[in-house]
């Protein structure tokens, strides 16, 4: 047999050298013999994946029927390399470089010294499929020089050494090397020469100079400018039935949803009819908007569909087909995608792995995903999304700081997680609760009692009735102690999932109903007086959907605060928000009495807080922020306000001119003063202000302490930080308004400028824009805070923010 092997290796090296059909054909009966020998001894083997290509194989642990599987594989492969061999035999003039490449092929099958079956076998298959390869590329590359010297072009497909393309030499390089690598490389026409690199590189990608021989009648793809259609205006809508297709079926995360939309049908219509009023038939611009809800799709997994009917999160499903409604009752034209096929067809995106760009220009206005569904985006649609991110909104529950966001400066500072570095405008993130005021807060919708059921809800409460949140079993573990104190003034209710048993972590005296329909939990919220947190899972739309229905929130107060830097849960997430308890936004945005936060480790405290909560009385409270009006409100004005893609121009102080004056004339005095009242100042009503939103009317600029942020600031006076008037505020005249002492202003790269050192007398203004943060502070620096005022019940938006 090792004879045998050896004397086949002389065949199939004279045969590749000489490309004699009849010989390569003997090699082929020899492999296929040897890999039939092989398998008929029913041995197992296996192969790691080799790279994809037409003439990979990839074999696993097999054996019987499996094996012969593999046989017929393999026989079809030595087919398909039969035949290009045979190709190769009939062209003429065959280089150098190509006898060189045989040469190496050869020396390949020299190299198989296994010492064992299945190491013989693993290493013909992984030869085979090698050799297959190079045979392809070496005819790829002998056709295309044929082609070359019929059309008489290889002298206009030299690589240019343009400066203005710097990049184009190392491009045609790598496309040299790796352009079999993805398959859209073909399909925008690379067949392996020069000349198909620089058009790709020149009309598909933009980093060679155009071809002056090519046709430029059609502008490279990068440039594809569609005719603009006309702007068409949007229009409420109350029928949700074509919504309700859209969404689709399949899934119980999906089927939730619809639920929910249902549910809520009548308070949408309800709000988009206020709302409408409110606007006076003001011109609203529909969008075309894809929705790609990238977490429930079938290629990241979707953990959250099969845990909807187990006590799973269902957080992130409620916030979704909230926006689902909102965006179609505002009346955009709005595609949604729950798979990645889906996505692909949507968008475009050419055959292939994803490393070139759009077949064409971006089909949508606005795109709303998530983290998943960005990091899908990045892998279909290769240069394309860098060119078209300034459309995507990210649906971030938890919030991504600016120092997180700047891939550069998150690596060289240590800010860089799985999660951020997509160097997004920070306002390009959208938050579930206005927790980070460098991102948009997106929010949801609790359901709205009318009169009746509001007063129906307080007669029928029970005082002494308690239900806990938390649906899993896991949940509970430790809290026996606290519950135990809960349970001599309350009786206990639970909706903990299970299937069969009762859990055994529930503690007897808790009366488990199980998991509850949406319907039926509603119903005992509206009996409870009490609804209690665990202090997990952190900000979800439970206790708001609890005090809306007249119970009164209880949670802990957590000591330290819970963050990146002492807790799991936050680990790795893009941002160092410090949590202070499970529910922030409940504890400092509606607070007592519908909401107590107090240490559970102190039983004396916690006990105090049972008997007030029995002694306190509540009306159902709903914050107008997380209303169907409040939500349609503030997405109305994103969509018709926020523009990440027109290049914002440099604000440059010297070239304002004094409101009112016929001739222009030149400001003279200071851009900020100070107002009434308060320690702020802000835009001065004698200078014009700059096309901006928010509108500048709105800025109230102050300085924080040393290690405060301005977040923490804007919030001390009684304001909102806001992220877009950094650009306003990020100069000398800002510094001079507030009367600092600069003995040196400096212009630098750091998430907490602008700011200034009282010690030192050193200021520091922002170089880089994406690095304007209301969440940066350091204890050596106090910073200029660009806060904002704010519409009541509605801290997204400015009061003027709506006119």
């Amino acid at each position: 047999m090792i004879t045998g092997s050896t004397d086949g290796k002389i065949m199939v090296r004279r045969c590749l050298v000489t490309f004699k059909p009849f010989r390569i054909f003997v090699v082929g009966i020899g492999f296929f013999s040897l890999c039939f020998l092989m398998t008929s001894l029913g041995g197992q083997f296996s192969a790691k994946r080799l790279g994809d290509s037409p003439f990979t194989i990839r074999t696993e642990v097999l054996g019987g029927v499996e094996s012969r599987g593999v046989l017929r594989k393999i026989s079809d492969m030595l087919e398909v390399i039969l035949k290009r061999m045979d190709s190769l035999s009939k062209l003429d003039n065959t280089s150098t470089t190509d006898a060189r490449r045989l040469d190496e092929l050869t020396s390949a099958i020299n190299r198989i010294q296994p010492a064992g079956l299945v190491e013989r076998i693993q290493a013909i298959a992984q030869n085979v499929s090698n050799m297959a390869i190079r045979v392809e590329q070496i005819l790829q590359n002998s056709m295309v020089q044929g082609r070359v010297l019929r059309d008489g072009t290889s002298n206009q497909c030299e690589v240019p050494r343009d400066p203005r393309f710097p990049e184009c030499p190392g491009k045609v390089d790598w496309m040299r090397a790796r352009w079999t690598s993805d398959p859209c490389y073909a399909f925008y026409g690379v067949d392996g020469s020069d000349c198909s690199f620089l058009i790709y590189l020149s009309e598909v990608e933009w980093f060679c100079p155009p071809l002056s021989w090519r046709n430029h009648s059609n502008p490279p793809t990068q440039h594809v400018q569609e005719a603009k259609p006309p702007k068409r205006q949007a229009a409420f809508r109350t029928d949700l039935t074509v919504l309700l297709d859209q969404v689709g079926t399949g899934k119980e995360s999906l089927s939730f949803m619809k639920r929910r939309i249902r549910r809520l049908a009548q308070q949408w219509a309800t709000a988009a009819n206020r709302l409408d009023a409110k606007l006076e038939q003001r011109w609203r611009d529909q969008k075309k908007i894809l929705v790609h809800v990238g977490f429930l799709t079938e290629e990241s997994g979707d953990v959250f569909s099969p845990k909807v009917l187990k006590g799973g999160p269902l957080g992130e499903m409620v916030q979704w087909a909230d926006i689902l409604t909102a965006l179609h009752v505002l009346g955009h034209n709005l595609k949604i995608s729950m798979s990645v096929k889906e996505l692909q067809g949507f968008l475009g995106v050419p055959p292939g792995r994803g490393s070139c760009p759009l077949t064409g220009p971006l089909p949508f206005d606005l795109i709303y995903t998530d983290y998943h569904g960005l990091q899908q985006m990045k892998q279909h649609m290769g240069l394309s999304l860098k060119k078209h991110k300034c459309h995507i909104r990210v649906i971030d529950t938890f919030g991504t700081e600016p120092a997180y966001n700047h891939e550069e400066y998150a690596t060289l500072h240590g800010y860089r997680t799985n999660w951020g570095y997509w160097n997004l405008n920070a306002r390009q993130y959208m938050t579930m609760f206005p927790h980070t005021p460098d991102n948009s807060f997106m929010g949801f919708v609790s359901e709205e009692l009318n009169e009746t059921e509001k007063r129906s809800i307080q007669q029928n409460k029970v005082n002494n009735m308690a239900v806990v949140y938390g649906k899993e079993a896991s949940m509970w573990k430790g809290k026996e102690g606290f519950l135990q104190i809960l349970h001599r003034y309350m009786e206990v209710h639970g909706t903990v999932y299970y299937e069969t048993q009762r859990p055994p972590e529930v503690p007897a005296f808790v009366k488990n109903h199980g998991l509850l329909p949406q319907h039926e939990l509603q119903q005992l919220l509206r009996k409870a007086k009490l609804f209690i947190g665990f202090g997990f899972p952190y900000e979800g739309p439970a206790p708001l959907e609890a005090i809306a229905n007249g119970c009164i929130f209880l949670q802990p107060k957590f000591n330290p605060p819970h963050s990146s830097l002492n807790h799991e849960f936050f680990r790795g997430k893009p941002t160092s928000r410090e949590v202070s308890s499970q529910h922030p936004y409940a504890e400092q945005y509606i607070g007592r009495p519908h909401v107590m936060t107090v240490d559970y480790n102190n039983s004396l405290e916690f006990d105090s807080a049972i008997r007030e909560i029995m002694r306190t009385k509540v009306e159902p409270y709903l914050p107008y922020e997380y209303t169907c009006e409040g939500m349609l409100e503030r997405v109305h004005s994103y969509i018709q306000h926020q523009d990440f893609c027109t290049p914002e121009p440099p604000f440059i102080p010297a070239n304002l001119s004094r409101q009112g004056s016929a001739g222009g004339s030149r400001v003279t005095g200071p851009l900020f003063v100070p107002l009434p009242n308060s320690t702020a100042v802000g835009w001065a009503t004698n200078v014009t202000a700059p096309s901006a939103w928010p509108p500048l009317s709105s800025l109230r600029l102050l300085v924080s302490q040393e290690g405060q942020s301005c977040v923490e600031a804007c919030q001390s006076a009684g304001f909102i930080c806001e992220p877009a008037h950094f650009r306003f505020i990020n100069n000398k005249e800002a510094l001079h308004g507030l009367e600092v002492q600069c003995e040196v202003v400096d212009s630098e790269i750091n998430h907490i400028l602008p700011a200034f050192s009282v010690v030192r007398r050193e200021c520091g203004l922002q170089r880089e824009p994406l690095l304007f943060s209301c969440a940066g502070h350091s204890p050596k620096y106090r910073r200029l805070c660009p806060c904002r005022d704010f519409r009541r019940g509605q801290v997204a938006l400015c009061r003027d923010c709506l006119q």
